[in-house]
């Protein structure tokens, strides 16, 4: 081709590529800016980087030191249970809390069962979570026909459609569902493959919920009676119902149980219940208006109540409310809990510097500043403001190591996902890391001085649901 073909080309797209550029685009001169401050090095990073994944070449090798396993203050273990392919872990973190709390008391509360010798207990996941879905599907659905008037784009009406039905939750779950369902053991409706992979079914949720909302909308806005209303999202639940009867199992309404021990054991007479009877036997009176939940959120102003609107998994249960605290007064409730063998439900950004193969959380453990050459400074109140932390799951709270003053050096917790994995089940976290990304507590009334619970008491101020700390626990 003519070599003055060629450069008018060439000059051609220079030219194009000029005008399409606006003021703040990225401009041809721009780019050439941006070529020239890379590093000679740079070509060795991209081959470690091409073959290798971020961690492996990130990982802080002088931070791979023995871990210390060591706890001053440590709660009786307990089996590690495993949530699979699901995001109940609000669920299994609160329900080991209780598990724990009656293997605490279940000497002088079972009479029938021989002194000094430990129940092994837990809870069916599966049956709490069929009442959960149900009643997040019934709270769209209510919530389709309440916000009937607003248009489509209106942000809370876009906030339901987005989010239908989903299986992440907050400890207020475990505690409006158990109060109205009841529990009862696991091995009386164990999981089924739907419960310990959740996708698929939530996908189909979804798409049945959406059409559904849609439906009551149309009759909301089209002036239907009440009653008929009414009537048709009984009917939509029915369907709902039968869907997750299909892949959850119906609930029991009553089941025969013997208490065992770890062995397998039984330790008395078999039992009928029904699972209000179980839940008050094993719990032993309401979860709500038992604890506080306290939360570290460094963006709002501290001993202030706030509560976030239609964060809750019943229609007629209890929103999100929480104490906002700095972190040194909730670390001093978790250790007074954890001195007394009370586990707690607790909740971190938890894939921040975890060393997932050790089971250990330190601010050390990977050094991506030095590998790509670049400075990270948010600090919490900052990196929650722009969505780049905030609690994304629940573990259950169970030991604290503290030096002579009495100060956490490090806390443990029990994990949801198996057993083999990290510290046999559990995490290891220091407290540094703990300091930058736990987020909320949940602590029993009894651990909680009378001034923070006059604090709690106060008239919340209001969330929206959408704020990027108030993500549902996975």
């Amino acid at each position: 081709m003519n070599k003055f073909f060629i450069m008018a080309g060439m000059l051609a797209l220079s030219t194009a590529a000029t005008a399409q550029t606006k003021e703040g685009g990225l401009s041809e001169q721009m780019v050439r800016q941006i070529q020239q401050v890379q590093q000679p090095q740079q070509k060795a990073l991209f081959n470690a980087l091409a073959a290798n994944k971020i961690d492996d070449l990130a990982r802080n090798f002088e931070a791979q030191r023995q871990i210390d396993t060591y706890f001053s203050v440590e709660t009786p273990k307990q089996s590690i249970t495993d949530q699979k392919q699901s995001g109940r872990c609000w669920m299994f973190s609160g329900m080991n809390v209780l598990r724990s709390n009656f293997a605490q008391r279940n000497d002088s509360t079972l009479g029938f069962v021989p002194a000094n010798t430990k129940v092994s207990l837990e809870f069916s996941q599966d049956y709490l979570f069929f009442w959960d879905q149900l009643e997040k599907a019934n709270l769209f659905l209510q919530a389709a026909i309440d916000h009937a008037g607003k248009p489509m784009n209106d942000p809370m009406v876009q906030f339901f459609f987005k989010s239908p039905i989903n299986d992440g939750g907050t400890f207020c779950g475990v505690a409006d569902l158990a109060d109205k369902y009841g529990l009862v053991p696991r091995e009386a409706m164990p999981e089924t493959f739907s419960a310990e992979n959740t996708s698929k079914m939530a996908s189909i949720m979804k798409s049945l919920l959406r059409q559904q909302g849609l439906q009551l909308r149309d009759m909301v806005n089209a002036k239907k009676a009440k009653k008929d209303i009414q009537k048709a999202k009984t009917d939509m639940l029915s369907e709902v119902y039968r869907v997750l009867a299909m892949t959850l199992g119906e609930p029991l309404k009553q089941f025969t149980y013997a208490y065992k021990d770890k062995e397998g054991k039984s330790l008395c007479a078999a039992k009928t219940y029904t699972p209000m009877e179980f839940y008050r036997e094993v719990v032993g009176g309401p979860i709500n208006g038992s604890f506080i939940m306290v939360m570290n959120d460094p963006r709002n102003a501290y001993y202030k109540t706030y509560e976030v609107e239609y964060d809750r998994h019943t229609y007629d249960g209890h929103n999100w409310k929480y104490l906002n605290l700095p972190m040194d007064e909730i670390e001093q409730l978790a250790i007074a809990s954890l001195k007394d063998g009370r586990k707690l439900y607790s909740s971190y950004d938890v894939g921040k510097q975890l060393d997932r193969t050790r089971g250990y959380s330190s601010l050390d453990n990977f050094d991506y500043e030095s590998l790509f050459q670049t400075r990270f400074t948010m600090d919490k109140a900052q990196r929650i403001a722009t969505f780049d932390s905030g609690s994304t799951h629940a573990m259950t709270l169970t030991a604290v190591d503290l030096d002579e003053q009495g100060r956490a050096k490090k806390w443990k917790v029990e994990n949801s996902w198996g057993a083999s994995w990290g510290q046999q089940g559990c995490i290891i976290m220091t407290d540094e890391w703990f300091r930058e990304y736990m987020f909320r507590l949940v602590v029993d009334k009894k651990y909680v001085p009378e001034d923070i619970l006059k604090m709690e008491q106060q008239k919340p101020v209001m969330v929206m649901p959408d704020d990027p700390l108030f993500q549902m626990d996975e």
